[in-house]
């Protein structure tokens, strides 16, 4: 069964709880296996997730801040839904996270920790299949579906919802519109299912960055995601994930932009079958190489129901 919407939903809470940090710092760390794999239409998700991460933090010279650690918790609540368009199998998505945790670091001369606690950015993400996956009912998926290789492309809108105050450098919410379209390359070899994605994040202003008032800018940020799944069985199955993201490059108040990122991950996850349309997945992620953004240790564990109309 699809697991595209609990993956991204994972994905999307780390992102969102990373912006306590007042920076989308781990929204290019997505590491979603089988992002575009086949559903029939009509399939309704609700999705349970909880993360942990953990780590240190290097900001671009903009924000004041050194030798910084966050340790934060994300649960966040999912739905999706799959339906035909132009023939083709389209899937929209949708998760609202809550995030609370703490932050250490130097501003200055000062040590201090400073703990935040409430609603994180909402995220919307609409799928299209343009190959290897027709618009086909419960029925006639189960007739007709061959597990073939799989062009898709998304849209994912992260919405400025979350918390956020201009005079803080610590905040939940990011203050700005982030859009990232993405095209994605699924193939399958017998038990092996190899995917490969390539997408950018694209970012409005913050027009109230701190101290307060500030107009804070930020360049396309170039993501990469590849991803090995082994099935098991039906609904069992592991897989390797990795990716990389680069650019991003900031200005603050009108400064020339500096510090392009480059930064890569690498994980795992696991999903596993339960009775009546249900799956728990685990996934974990650890930084490999980075320049400026969020070194963490990422835990994941989420629930999923399915149910076919």
């Amino acid at each position: 069964m699809h697991h595209t919407a609990v993956s991204w939903l994972v994905a999307s809470s780390v992102v969102v709880s990373a912006a306590i940090v007042c920076l989308p710092l781990a929204r290019a760390q997505d590491l979603e296996p089988r992002a575009y794999s086949a559903s029939p239409v009509g399939t309704s998700f609700l999705q349970i997730a909880y993360i942990r991460s953990s780590g240190a933090i290097t900001f671009d010279p903009t924000i004041p801040i050194t030798n910084v650690h966050a340790a934060y918790g994300a649960p966040a609540i999912g739905i999706s839904h799959t339906f035909g368009l132009f023939r083709r199998q389209s899937l929209f998505s949708a998760a609202f996270p809550y995030v609370w945790g703490n932050v250490s670091g130097d501003v200055g001369n000062e040590s201090g920790k400073v703990y935040r606690s409430g609603l994180a950015d909402i995220r919307f993400r609409y799928s299209i299949n343009l190959h290897g996956s027709p618009a086909l009912s419960p029925q006639e998926f189960a007739k007709e579906h061959r597990n073939t290789w799989i062009i898709g492309t998304s849209l994912t809108v992260q919405a400025p919802s979350g918390q956020y105050g201009g005079t803080k450098l610590v905040n939940i919410g990011t203050n700005r519109w982030s859009l990232k379209p993405e095209l994605g390359f699924s193939y399958p070899v017998r038990r092996f299912y190899l995917d490969l994605y390539a997408g950018a994040w694209f970012f409005t202003d913050n027009t109230n960055y701190y101290p307060g008032g500030l107009t804070r800018s930020q360049q396309p940020l170039t993501t990469l995601q590849a991803h090995v799944s082994y099935n098991v069985r039906r609904g069992l199955w592991a897989a390797f994930d990795s990716t990389w993201y680069g650019g991003g490059a900031v200005s603050s108040a009108g400064t020339p932009y500096t510090d392009r990122e480059s930064n890569s991950r690498l994980g795992g996850t696991v999903s596993l079958p339960l009775p009546a349309g249900q799956s728990i997945k685990v996934a974990y992620s650890t930084g490999v190489y980075g320049t400026i953004g969020a070194d963490f240790n990422t835990i994941s564990i989420s629930w999923q129901k399915v149910w076919l109309h």
